[in-house]
């Protein structure tokens, strides 16, 4: 054991001094190549004085980096993520000065500009011997993934030894649709996943609400309900404040509703970790995870993962020159599309470079490499979303070459993580999916020539800007209005006055998910009806329904409860609403799905749902996207799970899996059937959910009450104390999802 012990440190220490003449030479090339950085006296040196200078160089800045970046990274912990990214440079450089200080003789000299790419030329050049190293030596990598493992355990007082309760990594694929993971299996984009389909995992689809967007799905699999989430932003007339998913203070609010009406924390509340997440789903683990991002200080736990990572300056470097590779990427992309003429296509200038490089480099680095240690510690059950391709297929469309690249390099990251679990101190059971789709098509405005705020505009007789005003789409809109207005008023066309003007403070307001869009009138405490809006803007209702970019509307009446409006007025009670009614086009649950959100409280007044053609698969977004989720219609619902053949299959063979509720409820029953840990339930359920049973239901449907031979009850008011949910804070990049 001894001799073992004496080979590794020799082995160890054979690779610091392989790393340091390797950063030794660097630093010679370097200031041989570059005239602002000089290792020599003004009278110059010899050969070997000059190696000795570079290698004491090398060698503070080695020191440096390893025991100042970690502090200078904690104190920079609340530092946003995408201006880190950019300091890691500068820091970098500073430490490249200071080691060159410290040199005697002061033969150590370099320019700040010149220092900051030394800096990252070493780091680089240092960062990938010590990796080839250890790939080359793969007993000495294995080692160090055991001894870190080993490390971990004893941290947190666990014996020794593999365990024998497996233990369960959830991996999203934020926005990687059914159809999209086959046809990449199939081109070969991603033979990690494709080994697995079949021979270890079984793949299958599953179907969103109406609302198909990250917001309600994730708060359903983490949360177990999706109720009152109508889209992925709205306005609610009681507060007066419109709700956004993705902003701390609505993703805190949305997770604080869903603790309080189910009465658990969450799937994550025992031994779990949330990585990259909208929601918390209850573990104590957490990094980037969104409705937690508002916290300031040593509470905030979710910026820990930024230190985890970026304690290594390897790490950041690499990191930071992938950000910059990434932003340089999307810019000659785009500027390829639109120099080809490519259709659809949407603006990428402005920071979205920048947002796509953070989506696609820094929050997958951060996120993996949490989900790593994660595994590397023996934590139960760990949920994580990567969501490079959701960003990317938004500006690039699902079915881009761009988004193909985003997919290849995800199948990287999977399999890196699969190749850890290996050495992990337990078996992890690696479960992917995807939280919903995303469907292509130009956006309504690209396609139309005007927004959907205009028309609403239009159909309520109010000013358009003169770019609607000349479009085709808003001069019918605005005759329709027109002919509305006089047949309300009895008079023939041509007498009277065009339009009338609305009412002081009715103007509405119009808010977009996708292809998903909802029309609230803020000055009516309650939800309007039908007859309500026909009477303060006869047209609008008319002009929406008949607008070939728009598929149906949904509206309240007072004579037939809530209607489904489409062309040439068409109307349909949702009592008698089918699937192979006037939303046939929209494909199976569709009226299912739109029951279930008419009976949200904060539903709009009316709720607009853009065309979807079958042939095509293509819709209109309501936003600039070319491919969008939010809505009904094509790819966007249908999502996917691959499971390990070991767990219990997600449903029966005749069965479909419907709801982001009713994955919450599969995972739950897969993290019991590995003994992983059971879900608080308290016995004070206000109100239910549609897949979730109450107080003794809860027994009945043999969801677990007891773990470790204790009570897991969570009051509902103290959990909320507990977890200080923030009211405000920075947004991570603004998505649909």
């Amino acid at each position: 054991m001894g001799e073992g012990r004496w080979r590794t440190a020799g082995s160890a220490l054979l690779r610091v001094i392989v790393v340091w003449l390797v950063s030794t030479l660097t630093m010679l090339t370097l200031a041989g190549l570059l005239p602002d950085f000089q290792l020599q006296s003004d009278d110059g040196d010899s050969i070997t004085r000059n190696a000795l200078t570079a290698a004491w160089g090398a060698g503070a800045f080695g020191l440096l980096s390893a025991l100042v970046w970690p502090v200078l990274v904690r104190a920079l912990l609340l530092v946003p993520a995408l201006v880190l990214g950019l300091l890691v440079f500068f820091l970098n450089g500073s430490l490249l000065l200071i080691a060159l200080w410290l040199i005697p003789d002061g033969r150590g000299a370099a320019d700040p500009q010149t220092a900051v790419v030394v800096a990252a030329v070493m780091s680089a050049v240092a960062s990938t011997t010590s990796t080839a190293l250890a790939v080359r030596d793969d007993d000495a990598y294995r080692r160090r993934l055991y001894r870190l493992a080993h490390r971990r355990r004893r941290r947190r007082g666990e014996a020794n030894g593999r365990s024998d309760t497996p233990g369960t990594v959830f991996l999203q694929l934020d926005g990687v649709g059914h159809a999209v993971l086959r046809r990449a299996v199939d081109d070969g984009l991603m033979p990690t996943v494709a080994s697995w389909i079949g021979a270890t995992h079984r793949l299958t689809p599953w179907r969103t609400d109406w609302s198909s967007q990250t917001g309600a799905s994730q708060l359903g699999i983490l949360h177990g309900s999706t109720h009152d989430v109508p889209a992925f932003r709205w306005y609610e007339k009681d507060t007066g404040r419109v709700m956004v998913s993705n902003r701390p203070a609505g993703a805190a609010e949305l997770q604080r509703r869903a603790v309080e009406r189910t009465g658990d924390g969450g799937l994550l509340t025992l031994d779990g970790a949330s990585r990259g997440n909208l929601f918390s789903g209850g573990a104590d683990q957490l990094a980037l995870v969104l409705s937690m991002a508002a916290r300031r200080g040593p509470a905030n736990r979710s910026r820990a993962g930024y230190f985890a990572y970026f304690s290594d300056p390897a790490n950041a470097v690499r990191t930071a020159l992938s950000f910059v590779a990434e932003a340089v990427r999307e810019i000659a992309q785009s500027t390829r599309a639109r120099l080809r003429g490519d259709r659809p296509r949407v603006g990428r200038g402005g920071l979205y470079p920048f947002i796509r490089a953070f989506a696609t480099v820094v929050e997958r680095d951060v996120v993996v490499a949490a989900v790593i240690g994660d595994m590397l510690a023996g934590r139960t059950a760990v949920y994580a979303d990567l969501v490079a391709y959701d960003e990317v297929a938004h500006h690039s469309g699902p079915h881009s070459r761009d988004a193909d690249k985003v997919l290849e390099r995800l199948d990287r990251s999977v399999a890196l993580i699969a190749k850890v679990a290996e050495h992990a101190p337990r078996a992890y059971r690696i479960v992917l999916l995807s939280d919903h789709g995303q469907s292509p098509g130009e956006t309504f405005e690209g396609a139309y020539g005007l927004t959907l705020r205009d028309l609403v505009r239009a159909g309520c007789g109010l000013p358009l800007p003169r770019r609607a005003r000349r479009s085709k789409s808003g001069a019918e809109a605005r005759d329709a209005a027109g002919d509305a207005l006089r047949s309300a008023l009895h008079r023939p066309p041509g007498e009277g006055p065009e339009e009338r003007p609305a009412a002081r403070g009715s103007e509405p307001i119009v808010l977009a998910s996708g292809n998903l869009a909802l029309i609230s009138f803020p000055d009516a405490p309650e939800r309007l009806s039908r007859e309500q809006i026909e009477r303060r803007h006869p047209g609008l209702l008319r002009t929406l329904a008949n607008h070939p970019g728009i598929g149906f509307l949904l509206v309240r009446s007072e004579e037939h409860g809530s209607v489904v409006l489409g062309a040439r007025g068409l109307q349909t009670p949702l009592a008698r609403l089918h699937d192979d009614g006037p939303l046939a086009a929209f494909g199976p649950g569709a009226a299912d799905a739109v029951r279930r959100a008419d009976s949200f409280p904060h539903i709009a007044d009316i709720m607009v749902n853009s065309m979807h053609d079958p042939r095509t698969g293509e819709v209109h977004a309501f936003e600039e996207q070319i491919g969008s989720h939010g809505g009904l219609g094509g790819e966007q619902s249908r999502p996917f799970l691959l499971s390990p053949l070991g767990l219990t299959p997600p449903v029966e063979p005749d069965g479909e899996l419907v709801g982001a509720e009713q994955v919450h409820l599969v995972f739950r029953r897969w993290l019991r059937e590995g003994a992983g840990p059971q879900v608080p339930i308290g016995d004070r359920g206000h109100g239910r959910t549609d897949a979730q049973p109450v107080n003794g239901s809860r027994r009945e449907a043999g969801l677990p009450v007891r773990a470790a031979g204790r009570d897991l009850e969570v009051s509902r008011p103290e959990r909320a104390a507990e977890e200080d949910l923030p009211v405000s804070g920075r947004a991570l990049p603004d998505k649909s999802g």
